[in-house]
């Protein structure tokens, strides 16, 4: 598997590039269980073959007499007009945004032969896997600063305090430096800025880099993490930032 240097160079290339054919997906299916490969390190059972006359299911013919509907092209054939819904960008937008969300800033340390540190406003974050322990966020294929933090290789996801509406606007733009008068400390294994006031923090290194359309989508891999668990987290919801009502 690509480490967060690999995935990192990678997305460096991709944006430097333009857009890449991204490999032909694989066909996954369920496996019966005498079906499934065997455990790493271990031989088959001795003397075991397969069912006499049994195919594996991509390769068993069509049942007898039945052809494909007419007109329908293959799944693996489709083109991405013949999957593309007629949503309207404002319509998609509205709806969406019923989707409460909390808000955070992704930041990543400064370079030793360059600027200072980077970091942007973040709402699509999510937890990905346990084990290994691994987070998400998105980040726009234009984005001016994600490059900076693909080079750096890790990051730091800021998770924002109900009171901190105000940084998340100033980390929103670019341009300035965002840093300026913002207190911070380097989070203990990348060295990424933790901001001061933040509910939680998670330090990571980038595992994955994919494309979803025009974003990005950056896997991370957790190294530390941390919270102080005296505030409320500031959320975002209809296009405003709001906070959880009082018990």
């Amino acid at each position: 598997m690509m480490g967060h240097a690999g995935a990192a160079a990678a997305a460096v290339r991709y944006l430097g590039h333009g857009p890449v054919k991204p490999p032909a997906r694989p066909r996954s299916r369920c496996l019966p269980a005498d079906e499934r490969a065997p455990e790493a390190g271990r031989a088959p059972e001795a003397g075991r073959a397969p069912e006499a006359g049994r195919a594996p299911e991509d390769e068993r013919a069509p049942e007898a007499g039945r052809t494909p509907e007419a007109g329908r092209t293959p799944e693996d054939e489709r083109t991405p007009e013949d999957e593309r819904a007629p949503v309207d960008p404002a319509e998609f937008r509205r709806v969406l945004g019923n989707f409460a969300s909390g808000v955070t800033i992704v930041t990543a340390p400064a370079p030793r032969d360059g600027p200072g540190p980077a970091g942007f406003a973040c709402q699509s974050f999510a937890s990905l896997s346990l084990d290994p322990p691994l987070v998400c966020f998105m980040v726009g294929r234009a984005s001016t600063t994600w490059p900076r933090i693909a080079r750096a290789g890790v990051f730091c996801v800021n998770v924002l305090g109900a009171g901190q509406d105000e940084l998340c606007r100033a980390f929103a733009v670019s341009g300035a430096d965002k840093f300026a008068g913002v207190a911070h400390d380097p989070a203990p294994v990348s060295g990424a800025p933790r901001l001061a006031g933040a509910v939680a923090w998670i330090d990571c290194a980038v595992h994955a880099v994919h494309t979803g359309g025009d974003h990005l989508i950056v896997v991370g891999r957790v190294t530390a993490l941390g919270t102080d668990g005296t505030d409320r987290p500031l959320l975002f919801h209809r296009g405003r930032f709001t906070r959880l009502a009082d018990d």
